[in-house]
């Protein structure tokens, strides 16, 4: 794979100010495929002044200007979605198949989306005898997570540009591969100089730096509980704008009477896809004591037929997670899941069968899950599915409302208005009512301690614009 050895500033690539460099690793291997640099606080200061720069013109320009810009920067990502499947497939371990489908087609559509909607949009208002405008908020500090590595820039990226803010851009260490061709496809799309800008590098050096430069007035961020609760206590000291897409422990509720078979196959599915590394995965399965132990059936049945193996084969159904680190982490959760009592039906901390080189796991079901186990409270970030019992409906929604957590959730019913006033009573911010599907205009974020903020549609271009009233 090659790799930038530079850093994006100013529309150019250039040497980075710091001397070392990340070592981005093949998860499925463990082989380098690639390095790029440890960005600096340097680096982020000199990011930062190119943003400030450029904020003045870009956010003159007009709304269906940038929404040509937005267009071309879809056709430059369309052009090499191929390319970027692979390399996403390459440096997180997602199987190829979803690659190509989410991990890289997605992000095409979502870019195309939005620029649609800025073209569109109303960035003036009268309201009695005033004229409301709607401003940039200024320059954006970028900060994005491993998992959906092209996806989550994208989110963030493309609404604030839309918006008429300026970036800078730090992608996650673990994968800053896809966060280098995207830079390739800004720059061939024809935005000017500064309006983007990136800087690859570490969370503690120049993701700090990125948080605490006075010249950036919002952080946009997903990622960890404790590190946004850090990033949270940071920004508020300076009263800079936050948001933050943070963790998830998301409950699918299948009432009596729904489709037993497709709730379970459809929910199994959603946490195995990423290797569950999806921050909205559906980890938790609530079923009524009466369906209980055939929904365990179906889940055994299905969880089967994802067996680890290479993410770059197209028949592979489960990768690796996406490092050493990652893969203790999950081990450990199931560890403690035995110990705190919880059933193991399928799978374990044990290496899968052939897998012994590779950060792979074992697709994982537990049985007998109670409220305060920490595999019900926890995020795990891997494969592991927990199944709860509960009595009447009243109990459903306790056990799914216990939860620091609110990002997503699910739930399943025979009558779809059951459904809807069910889903009415869950804290979180998204739920798929019996598998609706995912729609990319329609606000993502969470409740509590999931985040502040939305992504996404006319909510997610919201979060960079500022209110200003005029009186006339």
């Amino acid at each position: 794979m090659n790799a930038h050895d530079e850093v994006f500033i100013g529309g150019h690539w250039r040497p980075a100010a710091g001397t070392d460099d990340i070592k981005v690793i093949n998860p499925a291997n463990e082989q380098v495929i690639g390095s790029v640099p440890a960005g600096s606080a340097a680096d982020v200061d000199a990011a930062v002044n190119a943003a400030r720069s450029a904020l003045p013109g870009w956010a003159a320009t007009a709304p269906d200007r940038r929404a040509e810009l937005l267009t071309a920067l879809s056709v430059e990502l369309a052009a090499c979605q191929d390319q970027m499947a692979s390399l996403i497939t390459a440096e997180v371990g997602t199987t190829i198949g979803f690659s190509r489908r989410v991990q890289a087609g997605l992000p095409v559509n979502m870019t195309r989306l939005h620029a649609e909607l800025v073209a569109d949009f109303a960035f003036e208002e009268r309201v009695g005898s005033s004229l409301v405008l709607l401003e940039p908020v200024g320059v954006v500090g970028a900060i994005t997570p491993w998992n959906y590595p092209l996806h989550q820039i994208v989110c963030k990226v493309v609404p604030a540009l839309a918006a008429g803010c300026t970036v800078v851009l730090k992608p996650a260490e673990l994968a800053p591969l896809s966060a280098q061709m995207f830079t390739e496809c800004v720059a061939a799309a024809g935005f000017p100089a500064g309006v983007f800008n990136l800087v690859t590098g570490t969370g503690a050096e120049a993701g700090e730096a990125l948080v605490r430069h006075p010249g950036v007035d919002m952080i946009s961020f997903t990622g960890s509980t404790s590190v946004g609760k850090h990033i949270g206590a940071v920004a508020s000291a300076e009263v800079k704008r936050v948001a933050l897409e943070l963790g998830g422990k998301s409950a699918n509720v299948i009432l009596p009477g729904a489709d037993l078979a497709q709730a379970v196959r459809v929910n199994v599915a959603d946490v195995m896809r990423n290797a569950g590394q999806s921050c909205n995965a559906l980890t938790r399965t609530l079923v009524h004591a009466d369906d209980y132990e055939e929904a365990i059936r179906i889940a055994v049945e299905e969880i089967a037929s994802y067996i680890p193996g290479d993410p770059a084969d197209p028949d592979c159904r489960m990768g690796p997670v996406v490092s050493s680190t990652q893969r203790g982490k999950v081990r450990d959760h199931m560890r403690r899941g035995v110990a705190e009592g919880a059933r193991l039906v399928v799978g374990g901390p044990e290496a899968p069968e052939g897998r012994d080189k590779g950060y792979y796991i074992r697709p994982t079901i537990f049985a007998d899950v109670t409220t305060e186990m920490s595999i019900a409270r926890e995020e795990i970030f891997g494969p592991v599915l927990s199944f709860m019992r509960y009595e009447d409906e009243g109990d459903a929604l306790r056990i799914v409302n216990d939860s620091e957590y609110g990002l997503a959730g699910a739930v399943w019913a025979a009558d779809e208005d059951r459904a809807i006033t069910f889903a009415r009573s869950m804290e979180c911010g998204q739920v798929a009512v019996n598998g609706g599907a995912y729609n990319p205009l329609a606000p993502f974020g969470g409740y509590k301690q999931s985040g502040v903020g939305r992504e996404l549609g006319k909510h997610g271009l919201m979060e960079f614009l500022q209110t200003k009233s005029l009186q006339l």
